[in-house]
């Protein structure tokens, strides 16, 4: 498939593969027009990218964490390292935390919204 397609059907901007090519995260074939060409399986690969940026891993992390996981299910692979375990561990941990920070915030949300008089969202 063509980079606007493949755009179309992950909802990620071409300018956004591009990048992701730049960085290693995706790969293309090229026409003999110089047109890129992405094959099926490019779809997923997008999709686990996004999902790894939306956690708040940076894509020099990314780029070494994808060749360890199936793209379709985000599983793990036999190429994991105890470099990548460790790593990862640490992201963990950041992620974690973020997520504490998150559900803080929330709780400080919604007492604001219950002293205003209004309903405060279920958790």
């Amino acid at each position: 498939m063509r980079i606007g397609e493949l755009a179309e059907r992950t909802g990620v901007s071409v300018r956004s593969l591009r990048y992701y090519e730049t960085k290693g995260l995706l790969a293309s074939e090229r026409t003999s027009g110089g047109q890129r060409e992405y094959a099926e399986a490019a779809v997923d690969r997008v999709r686990r990218i996004q999902q790894m940026f939306a956690a708040g891993l940076r894509s020099d992390t990314i780029g070494e964490l994808l060749p360890c996981i199936h793209d379709v299910d985000g599983t793990p692979n036999a190429r994991a390292t105890p470099f990548l375990v460790e790593k990862l561990t640490e992201e963990r941990a950041r992620i974690d935390q973020a997520m504490r920070d998150l559900r803080r915030t929330g709780d400080v949300l919604d007492g604001i919204i219950q002293a205003a008089g209004g309903e405060a969202s279920e958790q």
